[in-house]
């Protein structure tokens, strides 16, 4: 078979190659990215599903629009409302299957190939595969504990002059850093100066552990004229309510959301109605608000327990940036003592010693730092982390 010369512009992810490992009785992973399923709202989703059923089941079981479930863009724009994004209307989003689709339809909307693209370094994995494969350059721009370093990313914009940039200010994948206040106005400033896109992606922004982040950048746009026209904001319901419905949602400008739209009627015609209309009786019915306190409570006491067990099992051997909120501890290895520095070499060792983490360098769409590594506290209680970080120790 002669397959499309875009497939040779990505590769097979390093986590799903990691993940074929994982067989081994006994493992703990902090590999996934997954929330834990213990944490899912069953009682409240299958109240949504009966009313869903109850209410217009011929609507929940039909053909629908494919911009969206009106109900549910009207919840969605409440939510957001809620969330200091005031002036959404319906209109103004479209119903993605995740809010991976809505990466993949920039991706088509968006990139021609050779078109530059910046980025975060890291950033999130298959961010770098779907622009990719639709044939973009990809620029990286460095980050720090405080989100991406504006002065080097308006450096990287006037030089590269990029389709759009990508970031994920709040608390990201992989590293889980927030983009300061500061920064974000930066951001949308720069988007209006020059002309430049700007993608948000914020499937974390509701898993905070103890003060609320800075408000998004489609909050904060309001502060600066003229950057909401260059801004398209993705969400998702998949960490904080259930990845399973495949709920995730575009705020874009008019003509990028019309464009997304026709992208969307090829591949899928539309999102699952019968998922939409379980989230938005979910979301209509109020359960939302007790479900964050929930989920933010136990993944803080799992950063908590993680970040402990990291400084007491391998003390200088390992430097990190205590996680405020999201799902993950990024670190790097630091090779003190005469350890091991690289995070695919300790990946190898560790899955021996029965615990498995994603090693860092696939997060880069440029020049990895091969020391890093991602931990996912999500998944494992506090006594399988501080197993599971005993482990990784004995591996280093």
């Amino acid at each position: 078979m002669h397959f499309s010369e875009r497939l040779n512009n990505v590769e097979t992810s390093a986590i799903r190659e990691l993940f074929k490992l994982l067989g081994k009785p006994g493992i703990i992973s902090f590999a996934g990215g997954f929330p834990d399923s213990a944490m899912f709202d069953v009682e409240g989703i299958r109240e949504a599903v009966n009313a869903a059923l109850l209410d217009d089941p011929g609507a929940a079981l039909q053909y629908g629009a494919t911009e969206g479930y009106n109900p549910l863009r009207e919840q969605l724009a409440a939510f957001m409302a809620s969330k200091g994004a005031k002036d959404v209307a319906p209109e103004d989003l479209i119903v993605t299957t995740g809010s991976q689709q809505a990466l993949d339809l920039l991706g088509k909307t968006m990139i021609s190939p050779g078109d530059k693209v910046i980025v975060e370094g890291p950033t999130f994995l298959a961010t770098i595969q779907c622009f990719r494969l639709y044939g973009a350059e990809l620029i990286s721009a460095p980050i720090d504990a405080y989100g991406v370093q504006t002065d080097k990313l308006e450096q990287l914009i006037a030089e590269h002059k990029p389709k759009f940039v990508y970031l994920i200010p709040t608390f990201g994948n992989p590293s889980g850093a927030t983009l300061s206040a500061e920064r974000r106005k930066k951001v949308l400033e720069m988007a209006v100066k020059y002309q430049t896109l700007i993608v948000e992606d914020d499937p974390y922004g509701d898993l905070y552990f103890g003060e609320a982040p800075p408000p998004s950048l489609l909050a904060m746009s309001a502060s600066v004229p003229g950057s909401r026209d260059l801004l398209a904001h993705c969400g998702s319901l998949s960490k904080v309510l259930s990845p399973g419905l495949r709920v995730g949602w575009m705020i874009a400008p008019p003509e990028l959301l019309a464009n997304a739209t026709m992208c969307k009627q090829f591949s899928d015609a539309h999102t699952s109605t019968f998922a939409q209309a379980t989230a938005a009786q979910y979301l209509k019915a109020g359960r939302m608000p007790a479900t964050l306190s929930n989920v933010r409570k136990v993944y803080a006491e799992r950063a908590q327990a993680m970040g402990n067990a990291l400084r007491k099992e391998l003390g200088d051997a390992i430097e990190f940036v205590q996680p405020q909120g999201g799902l993950f501890v990024w670190a790097r290895l630091t090779g003190a003592g005469g350890k091991v520095k690289d995070g695919g070499e300790l990946a190898k060792r560790a899955i021996e010693k029965g615990v498995a983490f994603v090693p860092g360098a696939p997060f880069y769409a440029s020049n990895p730092d091969l020391s890093t590594l991602r931990l996912s506290f999500a998944t494992a209680d506090v006594g399988k982390i501080e197993e599971g970080v005993r482990r990784l120790a004995q591996a280093v």
